[in-house]
């Protein structure tokens, strides 16, 4: 039994049935100075290991992801909710990352000469130490990868703070780790509350913090990480177009575009949000895009029928019910959906569902004008050109991800130019790589992940000039 007067557990409840499995005391400051002194003990020993040490370590660890990838995947859906074929490849893709970084990350990372006037110049790449994390729950492990696999090839640590509803996921990763060969410290779980977070921050043994969440938690974290003077690398979001013009292969945008926006129960930064439709192709994109978000199948995510499982609880249900019945009230039309459903053990049971939902008829007033809407529910505009779609789509405080569909070559290429994101893929689904750098503009963040940027965030640049 639980201690009445303790503080607010970090507990891990299954969405789809709201059962509370387990639940986790929060570090005390003792024990958050011994995972602190046990990192800076750490880094300096990791930042002279070679890579062949490192890329040791990351293959091992994507074995063990390989050799153990259902169990690890059960703990993921378990925790968040995705369905059980979601998470596997989840999984498999963190297995692929490690692997990727093991193999590119020395010929990345290497002095590089440059041309000046002295006996040498170069540049140099030295890891920074400590990194703090501060991660979501809505990938718990490829968030985490995205961090993990480049800043430890480049020689860093890291302190996990994971979102307080993966507990068993980031406790997962630590162990890992640990069974790869990893040194004591290399990667810790900060099991603490968002209070403690500052004073981590603060410690002057952090040297980075990097994090992906929501635009007021990375303006928090960037203020306390501003204040004592350290890197930060922010990724906080999107409202993702997805334009289709008049060339377009219609029916596979379709397709494509209620995947992109229902993956992981569309709770995703770079899912398909707004949907950007020209008038010369909306009438048949739309009545294939609404047959297939209403004709999806909601349910238990460990049914293999399943293909959108619940949200990652009740309150992100309130919050996506909330702004459907914004837009609805302000003159919205919803097209599919737009209503609770209950999960797989029946209304005594409900779980955390939200029907798959597509909603037209905006309006700037609506909060689904302004807001990232976390969840199944797709925002269908037509536009009567190419210029008003790309207006539209760059008419947003967010500039992560971005979707157009077109065969035309110039206009390709003006979409390319003219959209205001940090990712733009043509007749294809936004998705995240190690060989692309990963990241936004405006609200959704700043600074890369993956790729050699990634690489080389948590890095010192140094110059070498040799008279």
């Amino acid at each position: 039994m639980r201690p009445a007067d303790a503080g607010p557990p970090i507990a891990t409840v299954n969405p789809a049935t709201g059962e509370l499995l387990e639940w986790f005391e929060p570090l005390d400051a003792t024990a958050v100075e011994a995972r602190l002194a046990a990192a800076a003990a750490c880094a300096p020993v990791w930042a002279r290991s070679t890579f062949t040490e490192r890329s040791r370590l990351l293959v091992t660890a994507a074995e063990l992801l390989e050799g153990e990838l259902p169990a690890v995947a059960h703990v993921v859906t378990t925790e968040m909710g995705k369905p059980f074929a979601q998470a596997k490849g989840e999984v498999a893709k963190c297995a692929a990352a490690f692997r990727w970084f093991a193999e590119h990350a020395e010929a990345l990372l290497a002095d590089r000469e440059v041309d000046v006037d002295a006996s040498s110049g170069a540049v140099t790449y030295q890891p920074l130490g400590p990194v703090l994390a501060i991660m979501p729950w809505n990938f718990p492990l490829w968030q985490v990868t995205r961090f993990l696999a480049p800043a430890v090839m480049a020689g860093n640590v890291g302190l996990l703070k994971h979102a307080p509803s993966v507990p068993r996921t980031a406790l997962l990763l630590e162990d890992l780790l640990r069974r790869a060969g990893a040194p004591d410290g290399l990667l810790q779980t900060l099991l603490i509350g968002t209070d403690q977070v500052p004073a981590v921050i603060a410690d002057p043994r952090v040297a980075a913090v990097t994090l992906t969440g929501s635009v007021g938690a990375g303006r928090a974290v960037a203020a306390q990480a501003g204040a004592a003077g350290k890197k930060v690398v922010l990724e906080l979001g999107g409202s993702d177009p997805f334009v289709v013009l008049p060339t377009a292969d219609v029916e596979r945008a379709a397709d494509v575009g209620v995947q992109a926006r229902v993956q992981n129960a569309g709770q995703s930064c770079i899912a398909a949000k707004r949907f950007i439709v020209h008038r010369a192709v909306a009438d048949e994109f739309t009545r294939r895009f609404v047959a297939g978000m209403a004709g999806l199948t909601v349910g238990d995510p460990f049914d293999p029928a399943t293909e959108v499982g619940p949200l990652v609880n009740t309150a992100a249900v309130d919050t996506v019910a909330a702004q459907v019945d914004d837009a609805r009230a302000k003159g919205a039309t919803v097209l599919c959906g737009g209503a609770r459903t209950a999960g797989p053990r029946g209304p005594e049971h409900p779980g955390a569902y939200y029907l798959p939902t597509v909603v037209t008829d905006l309006a700037p007033g609506m909060r689904v004008a302004t807001e990232e809407v976390f969840g199944p529910v797709a925002l269908l505009t037509v536009v009567a050109d190419g210029d008003e779609a790309l207006a539209v789509a760059n008419d947003t405080e967010f500039g992560l991800g971005s979707s157009v569909w077109t065969n035309d070559p110039d206009e390709q290429q003006r979409f390319v130019a003219g959209l205001e994101a940090g990712q733009v893929f043509v007749n294809g689904m936004v998705a995240s790589m190690p060989q692309l750098p990963f990241g936004g503009i405006k609200a959704s963040g700043v600074g890369r992940e993956l790729s050699s940027f990634g690489l080389r965030e948590f890095c010192n640049v140094k110059s070498v000039w040799i008279a």
